[in-house]
């Protein structure tokens, strides 16, 4: 796990490099757009709900000793809950809405990378990328979900706060190397087979999703090169893996 979340990060090497050799920067504008504008809803939502949310958490507290370290804990956490659930729903909604944009990227390196044109894939239209990346992010919103909301309660108790913020931001790794890698995956796999091939490398995928969820740290560059940067890192893994695998079978078959 802890070597391929190691080739997850490496694969960012050269990836600015590669996408102007490759031409691929025209692909991107329309994804920047959704992203820069997905991010600012967010993150002006995010500014006027944290306060009422830990409003509404102090009001559990009905004893007047230690309430106003209790409210402003509750702030506080009103606040994680929020940034974790903006950081959930900004990925996913720009992951599935950038798709059709984002298939043709990953189709260039993969090209780039085998020499092999056209490929031996399924060939997809725009609406199909589209529903396909809705579908899939839709999937994974509610996996994460799923696991989030037991990781916020855990930030109630001390000391144990700590290792759910790490598994927090992990999760959110996951889920958006998940993504990424799947802008490949729709061209040789159906939406189940997608499933069970990143699955079978969860560390690739959390490798690609802790440099995509670093990008998000960087004030306004951070989202738009995020996007540019981390698609273009997981085509160039996936796309050796889809081939590690192909060898693999074909050998398996032989013997």
């Amino acid at each position: 796990m802890i070597k391929n979340i190691l080739k997850g990060l490496q694969a960012y090497t050269g990836t600015f490099t590669l996408i102007s050799k490759l031409k691929l920067w025209k692909y991107f504008a329309i994804p920047i757009i959704i992203s820069v504008v997905t991010a600012f809803i967010i993150g002006l939502s995010a500014y006027g709900l944290s306060d009422n949310i830990g409003r509404f958490i102090a009001k559990i507290w009905f004893w007047d000793w230690g309430k106003e370290t209790f409210t402003a804990i509750s702030t506080f956490i009103g606040g994680i809950v929020v940034i974790v659930i903006g950081l959930i729903l900004y990925k996913h909604i720009i992951m599935a809405f950038s798709a059709p944009f984002m298939s043709p990227v990953s189709e260039k390196i993969e090209h780039h990378l085998t020499g092999i044109k056209p490929h031996n894939h399924r060939n997809t239209t725009f609406q199909e990328q589209l529903w396909r990346g809705i579908r899939i992010n839709i999937r994974n919103l509610g996996k994460e979900m799923l696991f989030t909301i037991p990781l916020l309660l855990l930030k109630f108790i001390p000391v144990v706060n700590i290792f759910s913020t790490i598994l927090l931001f992990l999760l959110q790794a996951y889920y958006a190397g998940f993504g990424n890698m799947d802008y490949t995956l729709e061209r040789h796999y159906k939406y189940r087979e997608s499933i069970n091939f990143v699955g079978r490398h969860k560390g690739i995928a959390i490798g690609n999703g802790i440099v995509f969820m670093l990008f998000l740290l960087i004030p306004v560059v951070g989202v738009i090169l995020v996007l540019p940067m981390s698609v273009t890192a997981s085509s160039l893994n996936t796309v050796k893996l889809i081939e590690q695998e192909k060898t693999l079978n074909q050998n398996t078959k032989v013997v």
